[in-house]
C-alpha cells in the first residue's frame, strides 16, 4: 500500500506542477457553477432548495473532463519509456495502475470539495434533503472513479494521448447514454439488462438519494473490470517489448 501511495503523491503532485490540475479546478468549477446557478435559479423561488441541477451538470462536465486527465497516465509513460523504469523498481503493474487511479481519483474530490460552497448556499436559501445532497456526492465520486478506470484502461492500449482521450470517451459513451437510449427501445428483458448497464440509471439513483447496494455493485464492478483490463493491457506491452 506504501507504494500505491508514493505513486499516487507523484501523480497528483505532477498534476498540480504541469498546471493541469489548477486548469480543470478552474474549467470545472466555472462551468459547473455557471449552469448550476442558471439552471437552478428556481432555488431561490421555491421552498425547497437542492442541487440537482448540479448534479446533473457535473455528471456530464466530469464525463469530459475525466478522460482528459487520464489519456497520459500510461500512454505518456509507455511513449517516453519510463513505465520500464517504474517496472525495475520491484513495483507491480497493479500498483502502478492503482496508485495513478488514485491519484485522478484525489483530483477529482479536490475539485468536488471547492463545490461545497454551492450546498453551504442552498443550505442558507432554504431547506435542505442534507441525505440527498451527499448521496449526490457519492454517486459523483462513484461515477468518476468508474470513467477514471476506463480512461487508464483507454491509455494502457496506446502510446498516443489523443488517441487515448477519443477511445475513453467512446467507451464511455456507452455507459454514459447509449445504454440507455437503447433500453427505451427495448422492452422485457434486454431493455432492464441494458438500463442495469448505463450508468445514468445507478447514477441518477444514487444522486436522488437512494442508496441501493446493485448500484453500489455496478460501479465497483466496472472499476475493477477496467482496472484489471489496464492491468493485462500494460503486462502484455511490457511482455512484447
Amino acid at each position: 500500500m506504501n507504494k500505491i501511495w508514493i505513486i499516487a503523491r507523484k501523480e497528483l503532485a505532477a498534476f498540480f506542477d504541469s498546471l493541469t490540475a489548477y486548469i480543470m479546478l478552474v474549467a470545472f468549477l466555472g462551468f459547473s457553477g455557471f449552469f448550476t446557478w442558471l439552471y437552478g435559479s428556481d432555488v431561490f423561488l421555491k421552498n425547497q432548495a437542492d442541487l440537482q441541477a448540479f448534479f446533473s451538470i457535473a455528471y456530464w462536465s466530469l464525463f469530459f473532463f475525466i478522460p482528459a486527465i487520464t489519456m497520459k497516465m500510461l500512454a505518456e509513460e509507455n511513449k517516453t519509456g519510463t513505465i520500464e523504469m517504474l517496472l525495475t523498481k520491484a513495483i507491480s503493474d497493479w500498483q502502478i495502475i492503482f496508485g495513478k487511479f488514485l491519484a485522478c481519483l484525489l483530483l477529482i474530490v479536490i475539485a468536488l470539495v471547492f463545490t461545497l460552497p454551492y450546498y453551504l448556499t442552498i443550505w442558507k436559501i432554504g431547506p435542505v434533503d442534507h441525505g440527498s445532497v451527499w448521496c449526490g456526492y457519492l454517486g459523483l465520486i462513484m461515477m468518476s472513479a468508474a470513467y477514471i478506470s476506463i480512461g487508464l484502461f483507454a491509455s494502457s492500449i496506446t502510446n498516443n494521448q489523443i488517441v487515448a482521450f477519443l477511445t475513453a470517451l467512446f467507451i464511455g459513451l456507452f455507459f454514459q447514454i447509449i445504454f440507455e437510449i437503447l433500453s427505451h427501445n427495448f422492452t422485457g428483458t434486454i431493455g432492464e439488462v441494458l438500463s442495469n448497464m448505463s450508468a445514468y440509471t445507478h447514477y441518477d439513483s444514487i444522486s436522488r438519494g437512494v442508496i441501493d447496494s446493485k448500484d453500489i455493485i455496478y460501479f465497483l464492478s466496472l472499476i475493477f473490470v477496467s482496472l484489471l483490463l489496464s492491468e493485462i493491457s500494460l503486462a502484455k506491452r511490457n511482455l512484447t517489448e
